[in-house]
């Protein structure tokens, strides 16, 4: 069997993408020019050269200076559209998306231009593209708390189009604790609750998510393997963690592909998903970061329908239409697995 067509095209759900990180440099470029943005390269091959970094930081200072050309609601659209027209040539159904709002309303961005532009482009995506999705306003951890409280403050005024929240950006140093309030006031609010946690910050990391942040989902939770105890009120919480292998490769959490962790995980029964985090900078959108993994760690046709079923059933999509897309999941199979 084909494994790498197999899991090209089962049917999937993306819950871990930044849309700032899905900014390819043609569109860069482009939307430079439009709104007479200078940028530090003169040309696409330079953006592409400044996309080898070396760990977190490097890669979030570009990302954040790619961000600057982004200035009206058409170029959140665009961003948008841009990743949606990519995951639905790849059999992704659903997508559960991050945004910035302080990467935007930091630099004089209001914050009705960024997230109107974003829901005209999911909008148009479910009509168009049949790609179901939602939206999860992330908070950036190193900033302070007061700062991710305006934010919310900000996002009430979209409370119904708003699924949830996160918490992203540099781990290190600013732990789930650091925003405590923020998450409370968002559970109130009646959002969701995601927390990248276990990248580069320790396990421990991952504990406060749970017992002090109360989190209905994990992104990233790499280190969760560190801690046996933790590994067991992951699978008994049935938590979902949203694993970025070809992100885990490029920040070298991992050193190399061979040596990453999901197939591990999936023995252990832990909820994992696999997603594409921010495919521009990193290499792959979705499909690769399932097929980029079949020959270095055995990848198997179980494993591929296991982490589709997960990305479904660990969604924040209600039941019946989980079901439907199982049952979608077991259609393709039935048809196309050994």
């Amino acid at each position: 069997m084909d494994l790498k067509r197999f899991a090209e095209g089962i049917p999937k759900a993306e819950l871990h993408l930044h849309l700032e990180g899905s900014f390819e440099p043609e569109l860069m470029f482009e939307i430079a020019a439009r709104n007479k943005v200078d940028i530090p390269y003169a040309s696409i091959e330079e953006v592409k050269t400044a996309y080898n970094f070396n760990n977190l930081q490097e890669f979030l200072d570009i990302y954040y200076a790619g961000a600057g050309v982004l200035l009206k609601k058409r170029d959140f659209y665009d961003l948008t559209w841009a990743y949606l027209e990519k995951v639905a040539a790849e059999n992704v159904k659903h997508v559960e998306v991050f945004f910035d709002p302080q990467t935007h309303t930091h630099r004089g961005v209001e914050f009705d231009v960024v997230i109107e532009g974003i829901l005209d482009a999911l909008k148009d995506g479910e009509k168009k593209l049949e790609v179901s999705s939602y939206l999860i306003m992330s908070y950036l951890r190193h900033l302070d708390e007061d700062d991710a409280i305006r934010t919310l403050k900000q996002g009430l005024a979209y409370r119904d189009e708003i699924i949830g929240v996160g918490l992203d950006s540099s781990e290190k140093g600013n732990p789930p604790s650091k925003f405590a309030e923020v998450f409370s006031m968002s559970k109130e609010a009646g959002w969701k609750l995601c927390c990248h946690a276990g990248e580069e910050g320790p396990s421990e990391y991952i504990w406060e998510a749970i017992d002090l942040i109360g989190v209905d989902r994990i992104d990233h939770g790499n280190r969760c393997l560190d801690d046996p105890k933790l590994i067991e009120r992951l699978i008994e919480m049935e938590i979902g963690l949203t694993i970025c292998p070809l992100s885990n490769d490029k920040l070298q959490v991992v050193d190399d592909l061979s040596e990453h962790p999901l197939k591990t995980m999936l023995s252990k029964n832990l909820k994992v998903t696999s997603n594409s985090d921010d495919p521009a900078y990193f290499g792959g959108y979705m499909n690769r970061n399932f097929t980029d993994l079949i020959e270095p760690i055995g990848l198997t046709e179980d494993d591929i329908i296991r982490l589709a079923k997960n990305s479904f059933e660990t969604s924040f999509l209600p039941v019946n239409k989980i079901a439907a897309y199982c049952g979608m999941i077991d259609d393709y199979v039935n048809v196309h697995a050994t």
